[in-house]
């Protein structure tokens, strides 16, 4: 069946939005310049906007072509469920309680390893953090994990070449990071249950595989970097500010893995998020600034990437059904770095009669190329949140972010065919 007219304006306004978002520095160099729309500027030049705004064009041209009522049913139609999912986990994983609990882990591992200082900081942050996102999410450790990255590493002036191939190095092992089990990375979950596939089965199948690369991954930037890793003190001492009770920090664990565990059932977790909310206005004293702001710049993305990849499902997949299985896996790692990874996997579920070698080959395909670009994984636009103040013009190049996957990206392709 040939598209219709509103399919192919969704493709055009899609790829539109790929363009923006590589484009997003060139918006932030105008707004420098420019003296009354630098405001304007500034917010096209924001990467958390950019698939919302173009979501809301896509939704002006639906209403116009297809009317209201289809409009909206279309709306309806589409699950926000992990859109509120990473917000509600981002606000929580970034509060003071949870933070400093996760920082004192990081200096106790740190200290064990045999290279101490920076380095084995460095390790545990990049390695342990991202693979214990198969316990408490994807979304949890990637905010963990820049959070840590923030304060720690990128605030002390390294070079733009460490940040890129940090940032990118932390948006593969966090995508590969989670499949150790079946319920903590977005691709995983959009098939485990479809394709019956348990936590053992995701260990033995995925999870050693992941480990393997992410621990290359890092160690390989440890020798590529240590000469400016080595010169660098890491501050591993928490906030100094009141000091938090355990009643508090065990609280906060209690809430985020209520969330977690009822992380399919929005008006669940999202009632225990807002219960979560009153207990940090109670106890102001162990807070920092809530990551409000972000969470929902954040959510904006999703909300816009959900809506825009909804139209793409007529000719994406009709592509997968045709494919082999090492083209499944070159073209998951192309695709789902601009179309999201979780979408191709989605979209995999939906096809009769995929072969067991299929199924294998396209997931790793998608988790493998997670880190190449924003939007490749949901988790990223929180670790790009995040780490942006610390990057010129506070922006993320996503050229170079591209770059800095590249070689992350090739080792956890070669584990996941290889061993």
């Amino acid at each position: 069946m040939p598209p219709t007219s509103l399919e192919i304006i969704a493709a055009v306004i899609f790829a539109l939005a790929i363009i923006h978002i590589f484009s997003v520095k060139y918006f932030e160099s105008i707004a420098n310049r420019s003296d009354k729309h630098a405001g304007l500027f500034h917010l096209l030049g924001e990467i958390e906007v950019v698939f919302g705004i173009w979501a809301m064009i896509l939704v002006i041209f639906m209403f116009a072509l297809s009317g209201k009522e289809s409009t909206i049913n279309y709306m309806n139609e589409r699950s926000y469920i992990e859109t509120m999912f990473v917000f509600v986990i981002m606000v929580m994983a970034a509060t003071r309680p949870i933070l400093n609990s996760v920082i004192t882990l990081v200096k106790k591992l740190s200290n064990i390893l045999p290279r101490k200082g920076a380095t084995g900081f460095y390790f545990v942050v990049m390695a342990v953090v991202p693979i214990f996102g198969s316990l408490i999410t994807e979304p949890a450790a990637m905010t963990l994990a820049a959070l840590i990255l923030s304060d720690k590493l990128f605030s002390q002036g390294i070079s733009k070449k460490l940040k890129y191939m940090t940032l990118g190095a932390l948006f593969v092992n966090v995508s590969i990071g989670g499949t150790l089990t079946n319920f903590a990375a977005p691709p995983i979950l959009m098939v485990a249950k479809t394709w019956d596939w348990s936590n053992y089965f995701m260990f033995m199948t995925f999870g050693w595989k992941a480990m393997v690369a992410i621990f290359i991954n890092t160690s390989l930037i440890i020798v590529l970097f240590y000469k400016e890793l080595s010169q660098i003190t890491i501050r591993t001492s928490v906030s100094d500010k009141t000091a938090i009770p355990f009643s508090i920090t065990l609280t906060h664990y209690i809430f985020l893995f209520l969330v977690i565990f009822f992380g399919h059932y929005p008006p669940i977790f999202m009632s225990i998020f807002l219960l979560f909310l009153g207990v940090t206005y109670a106890y102001q004293q162990y807070q920092d600034r809530l990551m409000l702001r972000e969470g929902l710049l954040v959510a904006f993305f999703l909300g816009g990437l959900v809506i825009l990849g909804g139209m793409q499902e007529w000719w994406l997949k009709d592509l997968i059904s045709r494919m082999s299985n090492m083209e499944a896996f070159i073209s998951a790692i192309t695709l789902g770095s601009f179309t999201d990874n979780a979408a191709i996997t989605y979209l995999g579920s939906l096809v009769d009669g995929l072969s067991d070698e299929f199924k294998y080959y396209l997931v790793a395909g998608a988790v493998c190329g997670g880190g190449l670009t924003v939007i490749a994984n949901a988790p990223n636009p929180a670790g790009v949140a995040i780490l942006k103040s610390h990057f010129e013009d506070n922006t993320i190049d996503p050229r170079y972010l591209f770059l800095g996957a590249i070689v992350p990206t090739v080792i956890a392709a070669l584990c996941f065919i290889i061993l």
